[in-house]
């Protein structure tokens, strides 16, 4: 396939693409303080609140896509997906709030959970102790509608019902989504599909 390659943008990622000089700060929810960045220094020549929406071709980052390939990539704050026949999906994410909450590497898929539940890690409740032990399915829990769990334990990529984080360094070690954008994904992925974070 010389072609050149066809990907998805969904309708929120192209908007927050072309109003990004207008954004404003996001602040951090009354309960959250804290777990989103506050950007200072806003001006007209600095993107804030955006992805970088570079089309990647898999094969520097793969050696096949059997299960499919997601590639999240830290700096631009994207997360690209190709589907086991070639077709290349781009959405824009947020991202781990410091370098001590990222992990990079490989792992994959290892359980898909379409009505998730939370809970705060035990690090997450030592920083954050006013934060609740549970939050159930619903439309205030920080996992949004969808869930993929990664290989490593308290990582995922899922959806979030804070769209002010994506495009930000936002989470506490897990790559979030639109909730429209983790369930587009959600579908196509599977148990299996292999997951590369730089």
């Amino acid at each position: 396939m010389a072609d050149t390659p066809r990907f998805t943008i969904g309708r929120r990622a192209f908007l927050a693409a072309t109003a990004a000089t207008l954004a404003t700060p996001a602040l951090a929810q009354v309960n959250g303080a804290g777990t989103t960045e506050i950007e200072r220094e806003l001006n007209s020549s600095v993107r804030r609140n955006i992805s970088s929406f570079r089309t990647l071709n898999w094969q520097p980052y793969f050696s096949n896509l059997t299960k499919g390939a997601i590639l999240v990539d830290i700096s631009s704050r994207a997360l690209h997906y190709w589907e086991e026949n070639g077709q290349y999906h781009l959405y824009p994410c947020s991202v781990p709030l410091t370098e001590d909450l990222t992990r990079r590497g490989r792992t994959s898929i290892v359980l898909k959970d379409p009505n998730p539940d939370w809970r705060p890690t035990p690090s997450m409740k030592v920083r954050n102790p006013e934060w609740p032990d549970y939050v159930g399915p619903g439309p205030d829990n920080p996992l949004g509608t969808r869930a993929m769990h990664l290989g490593w334990q308290y990582y995922r990529i899922h959806g979030t019902h804070d769209t002010r984080k994506i495009g930000r360094r936002s989470s506490n070690g897990c790559i979030g989504l639109y909730n429209e954008h983790i369930e587009a994904l959600y579908d196509m992925a599977s148990v299996g599909t292999q997951v590369l974070l730089i």
